[in-house]
């Protein structure tokens, strides 16, 4: 009897793993695949086993930079490739795919899938410690991402060319699949909320999110005859070194400038509670909350910028604005909260978009294919 191939997911989270890729490591059960996942494990590991993913437990922190302590993780990481001898490993994130791959490289494993969300802090961040790691990761991406049956899933064009173009890969060995996916029965289209319309932020409480953009322009608002709530949906995130402190959150909060709801599990029905999304980000790869939200029929203002740009086709499903332009943000905004209209019209687009071209389906085909097309090689 053929052994089925053994496949080895590799993320920093459970609940990423959980809202990014579960769907997609069952489908790859499904398809004949023996999965695994190493992650470091909070909250969600029974429901990962439940799914019937074998769960490696693994703590790794994306802030790590003490030399020693890093080589240990990174000593401990071949030592489960080799114990597990995959056959395929898919790494998502900056220091998975980094780590991992350095890894497989000391442990034969055969085929990589590297997947990277976006750029992350290291390439959209102007602080001294960034500029410092750029071309640390440039260079490692250059001597890590070129080796046979790899492919490196970048999410939208602009961060392929920028790959491409800066010579950290060959273009054959990239593949653009557009996300993970949303599953569009789930997101199902639904009615707007009554009563003053919610302009809602859902994301990582972190500056390159544009958290602060989005408080400057509910500024605006206050106590100039709109009315609005405008309402951040998330947690911090102490692993990341632009993370926004819990106290500035509270204090805004205490300004009456913003409610903050903190992290909440059910997107769907948080979604349902919002008239209008927004989501100012400095770059993206793909944002899972946009196409999450076009999905739910809500329009949406973003910024004018690489990912966000991807999902948003300004003046049909919502509207795009320049990076840190909080004036011409708050101008956006004005135009959807006094429009229902308009909502309503930009909300039924935004969800033909998202069925025709960003389904869970599609996604998980494309990445299945891309696992065969390197075990064929």
């Amino acid at each position: 009897m053929m052994q089925s191939p053994k496949l080895l997911y590799f993320v920093t989270e459970d609940w990423y793993f959980c809202s990014h890729r579960l769907p997609l490591a069952v489908a790859a059960k499904s398809a004949g695949y023996d999965v695994s996942l190493v992650t470091h494990v909070n909250a969600h590991g029974e429901v990962i086993r439940k799914a019937g993913i074998r769960l490696i437990p693994f703590d790794l922190s994306r802030r790590g930079m003490n030399p020693l302590s890093e080589l240990a993780v990174l000593a401990r990481l071949i030592k489960v490739y080799r114990k597990e001898k995959p056959d395929i490993l898919h790494h998502v994130a900056m220091k998975p795919v980094l780590y991992g791959s350095l890894a497989a490289r000391f442990s034969g494993v055969p085929c990589v899938v590297n997947a990277l969300a976006g750029l992350g802090y290291i390439f959209t961040s102007d602080a001294p410690k960034a500029r410092c790691l750029r071309p640390i990761v440039a260079s490692a991406f250059k001597s890590l991402l070129n080796r046979k049956k790899t492919r490196l899933i970048l999410q939208n064009d602009d961060d392929r060319k920028l790959f491409i173009c800066n010579h950290f890969i060959n273009a054959e060995k990239t593949k653009l699949i557009r996300g993970s996916g949303v599953d569009t029965e789930v997101f199902s289209l639904s009615p707007e909320p009554t009563g003053i319309p919610v302009v809602m932020l859902a994301s990582r409480m972190l500056l390159d999110k544009g958290i602060v953009e989005f408080v400057e322009a509910a500024r605006q608002f206050k106590g100039g005859g709109i009315e609005a709530r405008f309402v951040l949906v998330g947690d911090t995130d102490v692993h990341n070194p632009s993370a926004i402190p819990n106290g500035q959150l509270a204090f805004w909060q205490s300004e009456g400038l913003i409610e903050w709801w903190g992290r909440c599990e059910n997107m769907p029905a948080v979604l349902q509670q919002a008239n209008v999304v927004c989501l100012p980000s400095y770059r993206e790869g793909l944002p899972k909350v946009l196409l999450e939200a076009a999905s739910s029929g809500r329009a949406i203002v973003t910024t004018d910028v690489p990912g966000c740009r991807e999902v948003v086709r300004n003046g049909e499903n919502g509207f795009l604005v320049p990076l840190h332009s909080v004036a011409e943000l708050a101008d956006a905004l004005q135009k959807l909260i006094g429009n229902k209209t308009l909502r309503h019209k930009m909300g039924v687009r935004g969800r033909e978009i998202v069925v025709n071209e960003f389904s869970i389906e599609k996604v998980i085909k494309e990445t299945l294919s891309a696992y065969d097309e390197l075990r064929t090689q």
